[in-house]
């Protein structure tokens, strides 16, 4: 499936000099929502994975579609004050500022398997930040999975070696 035909280029947003890639078409497709689910866990199918743990708030639409395709648990990892129970955090930058995510300090165990996922592998922060909040609950990471990965930024560098698998690369 070519999924490039369903993103759209957004000059200068969130802010000038950005090229915003547009997912929101994509979203409108059940076809390409299959897709997306089946073709990011294809990889992983045989690897033990127990929990998909996916990124506010992108991040959320395709993880749980992977978990439910994997048969593995969904963890959300979302931005400060949305966790109603103890919580991990863990701070970032990105591209065009900095953030912070958090997760239940027992969404994941030593027992755990972790397929992160996003729809967006930039700069890495955001996914560095996530695969170690991850990794303090005691889970291994054993690979990340983007929906579009932009490779000039070198995100997959801030990973340290954690195996990242995209099914679009700009």
């Amino acid at each position: 499936m070519d999924l490039r035909s369903y993103i759209r280029d957004v000059p200068d947003f969130p802010k000038p000099g950005i090229v915003f890639k547009d997912i929101t078409p994509l979203l409108r497709s059940h076809e390409a929502l299959d897709y997306i689910s089946h073709a990011l866990a294809e990889p992983y199918k045989d690897s033990g994975i127990t929990a998909v743990a996916a990124i506010e708030s992108r991040g959320f639409i395709f993880g749980s579609g992977v978990a439910r395709v994997l048969g593995a648990g969904f963890v959300p990892i979302r931005k400060p004050g949305k966790l109603p129970w103890k919580t991990r955090r863990g701070e970032y930058t990105l591209e065009y500022g900095s953030g912070i995510l958090e997760i239940h300090d027992d969404a994941l165990t030593a027992d755990d398997r972790v397929l992160l996922i996003d729809d967006l592998l930039a700069t890495g922060g955001t996914a560095a930040c996530a695969a170690m909040l991850a990794r303090e609950c005691g889970a291994t990471v054993v690979a990340a999975g983007f929906v579009i990965e932009l490779a000039f930024l070198g995100g997959r560098e801030k990973l340290d070696g954690t195996p990242v698998y995209a099914l679009i690369e700009y």
